[in-house]
């Protein structure tokens, strides 16, 4: 079957929702001259996440009140995406002063391979909590592992996000060819959800922190309807290929009411600049996250999982100079 693109589908509310934050923080588009590069002069700061009902939006929400409350002559604002491919590219374009990223993207983007047609010149200011691996099917359904996705319809994640990019790589691991042998439809979080309600598609992937807001909608709604797969069997051909950015990791029970917890792969999360992202800014707001983590927890429990013994673990990204600083500065701290 042919790999073909869906039209994204938005309720009313998360429409809304998309409008007004188009409108506050000027559609993800330039911002002013002296904030665009975070040249450290004061101005709006963007913050380029993902979808709305994902972990991105959601702690990229609070770093922003962070900012805009803490660091003296910012404003900041997060801002909905498509995610990873879509945030680096935006972040060469100009088009955001922060991102949030998948590692494995991000180590894509500097070497300038798959997603990426150029290496990109990107720093990192800090590692943050892992993402998992979400893969869903009906529970009444016959599917039991990746393989069993041939001839199904399958949402893939949006255009331009690293569920896209893993959920490719994991279908090929399993043997499988994304344009040929499903049915892929390139759906964002909130339009995976809606589609998998509406029996639309047989089977979703997603990877984010813990909880997601989209996956507490659906296991919540089709309570008992829907299970996991264990997507593990394909973690030794993921490191083989790639490195090590794929980790065993578990979805504890209590996360979505499981009946018993969900072996999966982790990857982790880095909050990327531009090259020349502006030193003194950038350790302010690596000393924020840290100092006010407790904040951010609030926000969404994923936020716990972000570990200042880790946090200057992205390579290949390197480290923006400002941010390193601050971060051997907080190690030492007792």
């Amino acid at each position: 079957m042919k790999h073909r693109m869906r039209a994204p589908r938005l309720n009313v509310a998360v429409a809304a929702v998309v409008i007004a934050l188009s409108a506050t923080a000027c559609g993800g588009g330039k911002q002013t001259a002296d904030a665009a590069a975070g040249s450290g002069k004061g101005g709006r700061l963007t913050i380029a996440t993902g979808p709305t009902t994902g972990v991105y939006y959601q702690i990229g929400g609070g770093l922003a009140d962070l900012i805009s409350d803490d660091i003296d002559g910012y404003r900041a604002t997060a801002t909905t995406t498509g995610a990873s491919v879509q945030n680096i590219e935006g972040l060469g374009a100009g088009s955001y002063d922060l991102a949030f990223s998948l590692l494995d993207t991000a180590s894509d983007a500097v070497e300038g391979r798959e997603s990426f047609s150029q290496p990109q010149e990107i720093e990192a200011l800090t590692r943050l909590y892992p993402n998992y691996t979400q893969v869903l099917v009906r529970a009444d359904s016959d599917i039991e592992s990746l393989e069993e996705l041939k001839g199904k319809r399958v949402s893939i994640g949006a255009p331009g996000s690293g569920t896209e990019v893993i959920a490719n790589r994991l279908l090929k691991a399993a043997g499988l060819d994304p344009a040929q042998d499903i049915e892929a439809e390139r759906l964002g979080l909130p339009e995976s959800v809606d589609a998998m309600k509406d029996g639309t598609v047989d089977a979703l992937f997603w990877s984010g922190g813990l909880p997601s807001g989209g996956i507490t909608d659906l296991t919540t709604s089709l309570k008992g309807k829907v299970r996991f797969l264990d997507v593990t069997p394909q973690l030794p051909a993921l490191t083989k290929k790639y490195g090590d950015f794929y980790q065993r990791g578990s979805i504890p029970t209590s996360v979505y009411g499981q009946p018993k917890a969900v072996p999966t792969i982790v990857v982790p999360n880095v909050l990327l600049v531009k090259k020349g992202f502006d030193p003194d800014l950038a350790a302010k707001i690596v000393n924020l996250i840290y100092e006010k983590k407790s904040a951010l927890e609030k926000v969404n429990a994923a936020a716990a999982e972000i570990d200042l013994d880790h946090a200057d673990e992205a390579a290949p990204v390197p480290l923006n100079p400002g941010a390193e600083e601050a971060l051997r500065a907080l190690v030492k701290k007792p």
